[in-house]
């Protein structure tokens, strides 16, 4: 077979092939998947980032030895799956299957992770983090969606397509428990686990989101993140305000001044001209059609709150276009968290001897995550004003401060006519394509490892699941869908 042959379209899977894969999808996630993530959601894994002594409290490793003796269960003719867990770090799943199709040497890499977000305010009163409760076909909880089903989805999507008989390439899977932290723990996995990931052509990663619930979504491209931790000292500690105020400036102030280096308080365009960059031409046309498709809902879909005269809150663009563009390939800060501020109840007239703020900075796909979490430190910590003690401390281990972004390379024909196939055959409607605006630094990486492969980078996190905040759901009918997509672009692969 030549170069040519093998990026070529398959035949379309005949309609009644489709139809069994969903069928099987939906027993799967009905009896086996929806219990599991019943249970999963209920146990506090917090990413390391958000609990130091996650080794101690032992919940990264119960869901991973859930998952995995879950995953061993199915009878997946072949798997092979081993926890692997290098010192010190959080561990790994990394499950086999060989392949069914004669002669195929290349290797579709599954990616998800098994760590979550921490709680966050704001639930329902009938609704908790780590309180499962289906309502209206959402599995509401904590890391349901983002992403605890990757795994479970994975391998119903690989044995769907074994039950159908269809020949298929070797898959392998690698789940992490460190992504939400910035999967700072992944390059370790990856350089032990190179030798068995074996010649890559295709990635399906399960950690994304959907434009909406109509149809399959392929992720264009993600943002980059820097976090960290940006404290103001001036005082050693708080004293009487009407002692104090006047002569003492006061540590909000001075932060203030630090931020307005790098943003504009009335756009929240970012100042330095190093965290931009030129949004390419075909990304741009994408978002045109993308926007034709959501229209309004782009921006309309957030839960605005309503003013004194009870007018709603507008964002910063109601064009869909721009909206789009804003969230995906323009850098935007976020105050995530504070610090050194007591509870209003219990604020007295004392000024405050320090102020913290947690960032939360988002970087184009091509901007270098490091590179620009250098920048930002300086830029924040030097010529403090007052001579103020003035530090910023990214997260991340030495040396990897930030995440990098990710631009997908050009779907081939083949992925693009089985994406295709699968949004119709699933769905009843073409599929789409969206940048977003979170981040995943395994695509980056892997890319940088296996230029030459595909990316089919995919989620259920559409419009208000809400990642990371309250009442994160799963919604359910979506990810039988989705699973079953998956398993027919699988079953396409040349």
């Amino acid at each position: 077979m030549n170069a040519t042959d093998r990026l070529a379209p398959l035949p379309a899977l005949p309609e009644h092939q489709a139809q069994a894969l969903a069928a099987h999808s939906a027993q799967q996630w009905r009896e086996a998947i929806v219990p599991a993530l019943v249970h999963y959601i209920g146990i506090p894994a917090k990413s390391p980032l958000f609990d130091a002594d996650w080794a101690q409290h032992g919940h990264l490793e119960r869901v991973v030895t859930d998952a995995a003796a879950w995953a061993e269960s199915r009878g997946v003719s072949g798997l092979r799956l081993e926890v692997v867990r290098l010192p010190g770090r959080t561990p790994v799943i990394f499950f086999e299957v060989p392949a069914t199709r004669a002669g195929s040497h290349d290797t579709v890499v599954f990616y998800g992770h098994l760590d979550k977000q921490p709680e966050f305010n704001g639930w329902r009163n009938d609704l908790g983090p780590w309180t499962p409760k289906i309502d209206d076909g959402k599995l509401y909880g904590r890391g349901g969606a983002d992403d605890g089903y990757a795994l479970y989805a994975a391998i119903t999507a690989i044995q769907a397509v074994d039950h159908q008989g269809l020949p298929r390439p070797r898959c392998v899977g690698l789940i992490e428990t460190c992504e939400e932290s910035g999967s700072f723990d992944l390059p370790a996995y990856l350089e032990a686990l190179q030798g068995r990931l074996g010649e890559v052509s295709l990635v399906v990663c399960l950690d994304s989101g959907a434009g909406n619930y109509d149809q399959l979504w392929l992720t264009t491209s993600l943002r980059g993140n820097i976090t960290g931790t940006l404290k103001v000292e001036i005082l050693t500690e708080g004293i009487h305000s009407g002692d104090a105020s006047g002569l003492v400036p006061s540590s909000f102030r001075i932060l203030r001044q630090v931020l307005d280096r790098l943003e504009d308080a009335k756009t929240g365009q970012l100042l330095p001209d190093s965290f931009h960059c030129q949004v390419p031409a075909d990304r741009v046309e994408q978002a045109r059609a993308t926007a034709a498709i959501l229209g309004d809902e782009v921006w309309k879909r957030m839960p605005w709150v309503c003013g004194a005269d009870g007018a709603m809150a507008l964002p910063t663009t109601t064009d869909p276009v721009e909206g789009l563009l804003n969230r995906t390939w323009r850098p935007t800060l976020s105050v995530t968290g504070v610090d050194g501020f007591p509870d209003v109840r219990n604020a007295g007239n004392v000024l405050r001897p320090f102020t913290a703020f947690k960032l939360s900075l988002r970087t184009p796909p091509l901007v270098s995550g490091h590179e620009a979490a250098v920048t930002l430190k300086t830029l924040l910590e030097d010529n403090a004003p007052y001579n103020a003690r003035v530090t910023f401390a990214p997260d991340g281990r030495a040396g990897a401060w930030g995440a990098t972004g990710w631009n997908a390379p050009p779907v081939a024909p083949w992925l693009d006519s089985a994406l295709g196939a699968a949004s119709q055959a699933h769905f009843g409607a073409p599929v789409g394509y969206i940048g977003q605006g979170g981040t995943i630094p395994l695509m980056n990486l892997l890319q940088e490892g296996f230029p030459a492969a595909q990316m089919m980078v995919c989620g259920v996190l559409g419009p208000k699941s809400n990642a990371h905040g309250p009442n994160e759901f799963l919604h359910l009918a979506y990810a039988e869908k989705l699973t079953a997509a998956v398993a027919q672009v699988l079953a396409a692969h040349p």
